[in-house]
């Protein structure tokens, strides 16, 4: 299946300029970031367009090993395309990965959408690698989206 998009949403009880900022400082965005299970590491972290950055993520010691660099980690490059204050982030997430089912560049668009009471978060992610399994990538996007959610609230 090539050139798959996922997406998620959700609802979260804060502003969309809350929930923007906490992309922006590596230590909120690696408290939050990665799946239940999993924690991270941020390094080289430039939040600007044209930036970059360097996320490890590690998969917990109780889980199957899924890692796409390690048997139990996935280390990507992440690259700012467009950062919209407020409204939007487009970044580029390339796995680091010997595997040629995870090649590529997937990209990932963040919008946040204002609301009477809170702010509709959606992640939609394009041109997923083919070693992605959608059900658990599914699992992780909600996942995330729920802990961005106990972060802002």
């Amino acid at each position: 299946m090539e050139n798959r998009t996922d997406t998620a949403s959700r609802v979260i009880m804060a502003k969309s300029h809350t929930i923007y900022e906490a992309f922006l400082h590596p230590k909120a965005l690696v408290s939050w970031l990665p799946p239940k299970g999993m924690s991270g590491y941020v390094e080289d972290f430039e939040p600007r367009e044209e930036g970059t950055y360097k996320m490890t993520l590690f998969y917990g010691g109780n889980q199957p090993s899924y890692g796409k660099t390690t048997e139990n980690s996935d280390v990507y490059q992440g690259k700012f395309l467009e950062l919209v204050p407020d409204k939007k982030i487009i970044q580029l997430v390339i796995f680091d990965s010997e595997s040629p089912e995870f090649t590529g560049e997937m990209k990932q668009t963040w919008l946040f959408e204002p609301l009477a009471k809170g702010t509709k978060v959606t992640i939609i992610c394009e041109n997923v690698p083919k070693g992605i399994n959608k059900e658990d990538h599914d699992i992780g996007l909600q996942s995330t989206l729920e802990n961005l959610a106990l972060f802002v609230e």
